[in-house]
C-alpha cells in the first residue's frame, strides 16, 4: 500500500484499518506490536507512529486461527478430579492457554483431551475451565472447572483471594540475597510496563492493587552477605508476574528470573559449583506453586493439596542447602 498525499500524518493503525476492508483498528494495532507491519521494509512495531506521503506499508496477515483449541494428548499430573473440577500440577514450560505466539501445545489444549465436552464454558472457547493462571515458566497446583456451576463458584473465590472465604494459595520461591526483614509484606501496585508489553512494574499511578505476604524459611551462605533465601509467598491479590515483580521491588528477585532479576545474573558466580550448575539446569525462575486450598463448589467440603518443588528446583534448594 502507498500512502497517498491525503492520509499524511494519519497514525499507521488509523491508516491500515481505513486501507484494509474487515480489518479493525484494534486488530491493525496487533498485528503493528507482532512486528507484522513494514515501512519501507523496515519492520514497524509503533502503532501511533504516523505515515508520510508515498510511505510503503505492507502487511503480513497470519492465516486464520481455528475457531477453538483442539485436543491434544500430553500428559497431566492429576492430583485430584471428581464430576466437577480437576487439580493439576502443572509443569514449567506449559502454557495455560492458547493465546499469540502459542496457539497449540498449552494445557487447555491437554484438558480437551482428557475431559472432552465436560469443561465449563464460562472461560471461552479458548479458556473453557480456566479459572486461574500460572506463568508458563511457574510449576505447581491450579484446579480447572470442569462444569459452569462450579466455574461460578471457583471464579469468586479467586477474585475475593482468601480475604473473607477458604482459598489458600502458598507459593515457594528462591530469591537472591535474604530480604530484611525476614517476614513482611509487599503492598504495591503493579501495571504494565509501558516500554515493554511482555513485562510488569511498580506503578506510581494507575496500577492494580497488589498485596504479597512472605516469609522466610531458609537462608544460604554467609550471614554476612547470603547468597539466597528460601521464601513461602502468600497471595492477596492474583496480579500477572506478582510475585516476581514484588520480590524484585525489593531487592531480592526470583533466582533465573530473566526478565525481573537480570541484573543479578552475575550473581551466580558466588555460589559454589553445585549450585551454580543446579542453576543452570533449572531454566527457569524458581517459583513453584506448593500449595492450593480451597472448598469445593458444589459439596463445600474444604479441599487441601500439597505438592513439592519439582526435581530441578528441588536439586538448586538441596546444593544451596549443603554448601
Amino acid at each position: 500500500m502507498i500512502v497517498p498525499p491525503s492520509a499524511a500524518g494519519t497514525r499507521l493503525d488509523a491508516f491500515i484499518a481505513g486501507a484494509v476492508a474487515d480489518l479493525s483498528r484494534v486488530r491493525a494495532k496487533s498485528l503493528i506490536l507482532g512486528g507484522k507491519v513494514t515501512i519501507g521494509g523496515a519492520t514497524i512495531v509503533e502503532p501511533r507512529r504516523t505515515v508520510k506521503s508515498g510511505d510503503r506499508v505492507e502487511l503480513a496477515v497470519p492465516p486464520p486461527l481455528p475457531a477453538a483449541p483442539e485436543a491434544e494428548q500430553i500428559p497431566l499430573d492429576i492430583v485430584y478430579e471428581d464430576d466437577d473440577l480437576i487439580v493439576i500440577d502443572k509443569p514449567a514450560g506449559l502454557v495455560v492457554h492458547p493465546a499469540a505466539g502459542n496457539w497449540t501445545g498449552t494445557l487447555v489444549n491437554a484438558l480437551i483431551a482428557h475431559c472432552g465436552d465436560s469443561l465449563s464454558g464460562i472461560g471461552g472457547v479458548r479458556r473453557p475451565g480456566i479459572v486461574h493462571r500460572l506463568d508458563k515458566d511457574t510449576s505447581g497446583l491450579m484446579v480447572v472447572a470442569k462444569n459452569d456451576r462450579a466455574h461460578q463458584a471457583l471464579a469468586a473465590a479467586f477474585a475475593d483471594h482468601g480475604r473473607t472465604g477458604s482459598l489458600i494459595r502458598g507459593y515457594t520461591a528462591l530469591v537472591w540475597g535474604a530480604p530484611e526483614p525476614r517476614e513482611g509484606t509487599v503492598d504495591a501496585p503493579i501495571g504494565r510496563s509501558p516500554g515493554n508489553r511482555h513485562k510488569m512494574r511498580i506503578a506510581k499511578s494507575g496500577g492494580r492493587h497488589a498485596v504479597t505476604h512472605y516469609q522466610t524459611q531458609q537462608v544460604f551462605g554467609p550471614a554476612a552477605d547470603p547468597w539466597a533465601a528460601l521464601l513461602n509467598c502468600r497471595l492477596e491479590t492474583g496480579r500477572t508476574h506478582q510475585i516476581r515483580v514484588h520480590l524484585a521491588a525489593i531487592g531480592h528477585p526470583l533466582l533465573g528470573d530473566r526478565l525481573y532479576g537480570a541484573g543479578f545474573q552475575t550473581k551466580a558466580a558466588l555460589l559454589p559449583e553445585s549450585a551454580r550448575a543446579a542453576l543452570r539446569t533449572l531454566g527457569r525462575q524458581a517459583l513453584h506453586a506448593h500449595l492450593l486450598g480451597f472448598r469445593h463448589p458444589v459439596t463445600g467440603e474444604m479441599l487441601h493439596f500439597e505438592r513439592p518443588p519439582p526435581s530441578p528446583m528441588a536439586e538448586l534448594i538441596a546444593a544451596l542447602t549443603k554448601a
